[in-house]
């Protein structure tokens, strides 16, 4: 692989991998280095790139496993790479409040799915994968990728309504 695909087929998706990176890691500055580190780890590997049929779904595992590795070396738990995540951007300033209270209760309930279906979930609706990147990247089929997503929206929905039917006295 020349140093042109490089940049075209790899280098390209590391805006994509950005988001995916910071919510593991917990913050830009140390998403902003693994980024870096991820590409080198593929730059050496470029001989190897050139065969694979899913270049995207490597990159993202790539990426997902060097994060999870550094993880486990901080011994830091996962549950609580979400500390940084915003689900919702608010677009009025006199609901900010609510926005907040919102995005609080979809993090509580995020901590209490199971994880697989809490990353399928935060891949495909927070950072915008495809369902073969997110199936390549955690190593599972794609149809798979879409049941555990339909359970997590479910499950998701399901809490929020006893949320909000809780607030209204209506529970």
């Amino acid at each position: 692989m020349t140093k042109q695909d490089f940049k075209l087929n790899v280098f390209s998706l590391s805006e994509r991998l950005f988001p995916m990176v910071a919510r593991l890691l917990g913050n830009n500055a140390n998403a902003e280095d693994a980024i870096q580190e991820i590409m080198i780890k593929l730059w050496n590997k470029r001989s190897q790139l050139e065969q694979h049929p899913n270049i995207n779904g490597l990159v993202i595992l790539t990426a997902r496993n060097y994060c999870l590795d550094i993880l486990r070396k901080k011994t830091r738990v996962l549950e609580d790479s979400t500390n940084e995540l915003r689900v919702l951007k608010n677009t009025k300033q006199n609901s900010d409040l609510e926005w907040k209270e919102l995005n609080n209760i979809i993090l509580k309930i995020l901590k209490n799915i199971p994880e697989q279906q809490k990353e399928v979930f935060l891949m495909r609706d927070v950072d915008g994968y495809e369902f073969s990147e997110i199936a390549a990247a955690m190593e599972i089929k794609i149809e798979h990728v879409r049941v555990l997503l339909s359970r997590a929206r479910k499950q998701i929905g399901i809490a929020l309504e006893k949320n909000y039917d809780y607030e209204r006295g209506t529970y």
